[in-house]
């Protein structure tokens, strides 16, 4: 992302601090992750200390400081998913991904995480890919499901 786009998401916020986050999370939904380059251009943009940034940058999950890739991957390890099989299903999806929750492949094709709960209990074990539910899924059904969003 270019600095010219961050200024102009800071700009439609007036250039005021109390917008901070919500600057963040356009950034954020824009470019996947945020860059120190960017995190220093809103600093100064909107005389905000980078400590204050980085610390609300880390504090939130919605935030990465990292490169996440094109596709985000959750799957749940709540109680409903877990005892139908979610530890299967996240094994099945490391496998065909090559990588571990918290991580992102080297293509900046997919991320993975665990998450607590989706809210779709009767629908477990559940993977959500990009906002959409897989529910009900098999270890091997994870493959096909996630060969759509290659």
């Amino acid at each position: 992302m270019d600095i010219e786009k961050v200024d102009q998401i800071i700009d439609k916020h007036n250039s005021e601090a109390s917008s901070l986050i919500q600057v963040l999370l356009e950034i954020q939904s824009e470019n996947r992750w945020l860059p120190r380059q960017i995190l220093e251009r809103i600093s100064e943009k909107l005389e905000v200390p980078l400590s204050r940034i980085q610390h609300i940058a880390t504090f939130y999950k919605a935030f990465s400081l990292i490169p996440k890739g094109r596709h985000e991957v959750h799957i749940c390890m709540g109680t409903a998913c877990h005892v139908r099989g979610a530890q299967n299903v996240l094994t099945a999806v490391e496998d065909y991904t090559g990588i571990k929750p918290g991580e992102t492949d080297l293509d900046l094709k997919f991320s993975l995480e665990t998450v607590n709960c989706l809210g779709c209990c009767a629908l477990g074990p559940v993977m959500e890919v990009d906002g959409q539910i897989h529910g009900k899924i098999s270890p091997a059904e994870t493959a096909d499901a996630l060969k759509k969003y290659e």
